[in-house]
Parts: structure tokens; sequence; C-alpha cells
């Protein structure tokens, strides 16, 4: 097939495919507390500062900071104890001069004072009368109206994940419910004649079916939500027929096995067939995973990957999980997760090809060294016992023991 011999760059690849895929956009509305992971669909505006009211960091008095200059152990200043200030609700009683009340985390400050001493700073000397044991400034142990978030203010862009931060804050301003990115319906198809379900016994030459439900998980971990069409043999017809269905109910269709160039591999002649404008590319300057096929039939993308295991997770790393963040329309440039480690073994690479190789992290007193695994990219196992990839550029001929490199964790 004359695509294959047209190796694209990774990067290059990605970005024809994300170039020609206009998402739909559609939104659904959740509850704050079900939204962890989820992809906020418009932006969160603040009705209210926060905090609404000055309020103490610490257990202990509030006070007037003046009152409180130069004291010290042995020079302590000492002051009027007056009351104390009730928790959820607001002070009935003012600070004057010389004068300081209660105060517990939390609190709000009562009018007059402006600043909270740790009881640990203080000490009790009498019926109604506070030792201070050092002195404070102005808004030490005090949280002003509007320090963390202003009225007005802009406090969670759209297409922001959902972290436990975040729902925190949108419960904080009184947001239950929030409208979200309706996660994609991604369409799972695993092809080949020797492949057999994990449930059943296996016949000699056969394997069970492994990406079907590696891709799942890493569809629903990237935020989509996977059907597994079930495994479809090695002819045209039963390709199309499953293709198709998966196509029309599905935003994006992944295709297993029937990438490389033999004649029994089907799945660029099956995308060419479904849609316009079909097959976008048909080879990646890549390892592993070099004959991976990226497509759009009618507005829908649709991806080939590569029967072995490692090749087809490494893959699905590359080009499903952007897809999948662009149809939800997360905030692009997010960096992956990663840590940097050195390598402990010089490793060789093809000038002009990128390689992604599996390694497992030692950390030492010096930091992490990232150990090569070595296995073919049918051997599912190799990257089980990984903790993460990193990259060898395609302009590098291999990377030297001891070099620093950056592990994007698994």
């Amino acid at each position: 097939m004359p695509e294959f011999l047209e190796l694209l760059p990774p990067l290059e690849a990605l970005d024809k495919l994300l170039t020609n895929y206009s998402p739909k956009f559609e939104l659904e509305s959740v509850l704050t507390d079900n939204s962890s992971g989820r992809i906020i669909g418009e932006p969160v505006i603040a009705s209210y500062p926060l905090p609404s009211f000055p309020r103490t960091t610490v257990d202990g008095y509030a006070v007037i900071a003046s009152n409180t200059h130069g004291a010290s152990e042995s020079l302590p200043a000492y002051l009027t104890h007056i009351g104390e200030v009730p928790m959820g609700d607001v002070p009935n009683f003012e600070i004057a001069a010389n004068q300081c009340a209660t105060i517990h985390t939390g609190g709000m400050l009562p009018k007059g004072a402006d600043a909270s001493v740790m009881i640990e700073n203080t000490q009790r000397v009498g019926d109604g009368e506070i030792e201070i044991l050092r002195a404070v400034a102005k808004g030490e142990n005090v949280l002003q109206i509007g320090e963390d978030v202003s009225e007005g203010q802009e406090v969670i862009l759209k297409g922001k994940k959902l972290r436990p931060a975040e729902i925190g804050g949108l419960m904080a301003l009184g947001i239950t419910k929030i409208k979200v990115a309706l996660k994609p319906l991604v369409g799972i198809i695993s092809s080949g004649d020797e492949v057999v379900e994990p449930q059943d016994n296996m016949n000699p030459g056969q394997v069970r079916d492994v990406n079907s439900y590696s891709l799942k998980a890493l569809v629903e971990a990237a935020g989509g939500i996977a059907k597994n069409y079930g495994i479809v043999s090695d002819t045209l017809e039963s390709m199309r027929l499953t293709a198709n269905l998966a196509l029309e109910e599905c935003d994006l269709v992944i295709i297993t096995a029937g990438s490389s160039a033999s004649t029994r591999d089907l799945t660029a002649q099956v995308i060419d067939e479904l849609g316009e404008p079909g097959v976008l590319v048909h080879g990646v300057n890549v390892r592993p995973g070099k004959p991976t096929i990226l497509g759009i039939c009618d507005g829908k993308p649709m991806i080939g990957l590569p029967g072995n295991p490692v090749s087809a997770l490494v893959i699905a790393g590359l080009f499903v999980v952007p897809l999948i963040e662009k149809m939800t329309g997360q905030l692009p440039g997010r960096p992956k997760p990663s840590v940097p480690a050195r390598l402990n073994l010089n490793l060789s690479s093809q000038a002009g090809r990128e390689d992604w190789i599996a390694v497992k992290l030692i950390e030492t007193k010096e930091g992490f060294l990232a150990d090569p695994i070595f296995g073919r990219s049918n051997l599912i196992f190799t990257l089980a016992s990984a903790d993460g990839l990193i990259r060898i550029p395609p302009d590098a001929n291999g990377l030297e023991i001891g070099a620093i490199v950056n592990v994007r964790l698994l």
C-alpha cells in the first residue's frame, strides 16, 4: 500500500489528524461532587469574594496589632480580655485599645481588631487579663476579604480538568451543579482470526484478546467511554460491517491489528470506504508502532493501531489520548506527569526515527535511575513492569549512559 511508504514524524502525523478534525462539543450537567476528572464546559466566575469576611488562621486572641508592639517574653504586653468570638456568627462586640478576645481558627475577626496572636504566645495572668509574649503585625494570622478569590474573578477556565482542589473551590462558592463536556463514546474493534476472548480456552496458535481491554482502560483514564465491539475475523466483509456500525454509534473508532501492509490487513481499505477524506496517515516514523493509520470519516476520527499490545498502548498514548482531549475541549499544553532520571546504560536508535523505550525507575540517594526494559512489542508484561517511557528524538542516534532523561509516567 503506497501510503505506508510515507512515514510521518509523530508530531506531524498528530497535527495532520487534529487539524482535519472539528469536534462537536456537547455539555451535560452533573453534580459537582461527582465531577472529578471531568472537563468543565464553561468558565466559573466567583459571585462573591473568598473569604467573605476577615477570619483568623490560628487559635488565640483577636487584637489591635499596635497594642502588641514591643511585646516579648521578658517584656510582655497586657490586654484586657472582653469575651469570645462565636464560631459561625458575627461578634456582638468591638475591640478597643488594649483589649482582646478569644478567637478560634476560622472565626470572624471582631470590629476594631486587625490581627490575631497565637495562643502559644500568650498566657492568662489573672481574671480578665491576658499576657502577650510576642508582637504581631497588622494582618498577621488573618485572612482578608477576597484574599483567595475576589468577586467577579474567573476562578476556573473553560476546558480545565476538575481535580480535588477545583471541586473544593466550587463547593466553597456554593456551586453544587456544573456543566461539563460530554464524554466521547469510543468504539474498540479487535481483529484477527487467531484472537479469542480472555475467558475462552485457547487452541494451539491462538492468543487471548489483550488490546480491547487495555485500550478500554486507557480511553476511560483519558476521559472517554469505551464500547467493545468484540473480535472481528480477517475478512473485508466482517471488518466493514463492524466498523460501519461502530462509526454510526460512536464518536471515535479504534481498530487494533490490520494496520500493516500485508494482503490480509484491511483497516486502511475500510477507513477509506466509510467516509471522506478517509486515511490521512498510513505509517508513522516511530518505534514501536510504525504501521499506524489515522483517518477521518465524514467528521469522525478512526485510528488503526498495531496488533502488538505494547505498540497499541504506546501509539494510543501518542494519538488517542490527545484526540480525546480535543474532543472534550481540554485546555492545550498541560504537561504530562513525568520525572527526571539518569539513564543507567547506553541506548542505540536509528537516526530519523522516534523511539519510545519502557523503563523501570530505581530510587537512589541522588535521584531516580531509568533502567530500560527490553522486550518485543507483543509482550504485554514488558510494559506492565515499566514505570514509564522515555523518548529518543529522531535527530539522535541514541542516548548515552548517565544522560538525564524525562520519564513520562504510565
